[in-house]
């Protein structure tokens, strides 16, 4: 039984390796590629539109709508990395029925590259919105005793959001490995379609904490305005 798809070599020479989380997480690229290109080559603005169009339509504003909602005024800025984020680990999840293959969020090696993106993005997003001087008063705030508690933050949840994404989607592939080989195939079918369900779900999950992430860099803190008092009147 295989732990991760990294043991599923495709083609080695000396200390050079092709494994099926390389393979298949650029097959999962191209698709996402490909997909976008024959969805938005025809796009139109008249009332009859595709049914792919429509389909777009839906998941890009249900997508505008949750980053919205997590606290980011304007989703357009954020939708192209976090809607990325969130289609990838979800068509990761997808393809689980398709035979031979197995999700490359599977493997801890693609998860960490997935957090290690959440983890650039965030500072970059929050310097684009306060400045460089602004983001790294936010280390300090409210006093540079936060400094050292703030940085381990940063590490730690980067690590969480790998392991968190990784423990839950290997798990799900091997207990429908250790079940097809035990038990009659409709069971399996069962927990496959139980995997699906997951694997939406973190995806979402995953997407969501990086969007949280994210408006916690970019949120500026107005200054305090003193209020002016009217005179009393005279007597």
């Amino acid at each position: 039984m295989r732990l991760s798809p990294d043991q599923m070599i495709f083609w080695q020479y000396g200390f050079l390796k092709l494994n099926g989380t390389i393979v298949f997480t650029w097959g999962l690229m191209l698709v996402l590629a490909l997909g976008s290109k024959l969805i938005t080559r025809k796009l139109s603005t008249e009332l009859k539109r595709s049914r792919w169009q429509n389909l777009l339509e839906i998941v890009v504003t249900g997508i505008e709508k949750q980053i919205e909602e997590v606290g980011l005024p304007h989703p357009e800025k954020y939708i192209g990395f976090l809607g990325t984020l969130f289609l990838f680990v979800a068509l990761a999840a997808l393809c689980t029925v398709v035979p031979g293959y197995e999700p490359p969020t599977g493997s801890l090696s693609t998860t960490a590259a997935l957090a290690l993106c959440v983890f650039v993005a965030v500072p970059l997003f929050g310097i684009e919105e306060q400045g460089l001087g602004g983001y790294l008063k936010t280390y300090v705030q409210p006093t540079v005793i936060m400094l050292p508690f703030n940085l381990i933050s940063e590490l730690s949840r980067t690590l969480a959001l790998a392991v968190r994404l990784f423990g839950n989607m290997m798990s799900g592939a091997m207990i429908i490995a250790i079940l097809l080989t035990i038990t009659p195939y409709v069971f399996p079918i069962v927990m496959t379609a139980l995997g699906l369900l997951t694997g939406m779900v973190q995806a979402y999950i995953f997407s969501i904490l990086a969007a949280v992430y994210i408006a916690a860099a970019t949120r500026t803190r107005k200054p305090k305005t003193k209020v002016e008092t009217a005179p009393a009147p005279a007597t």
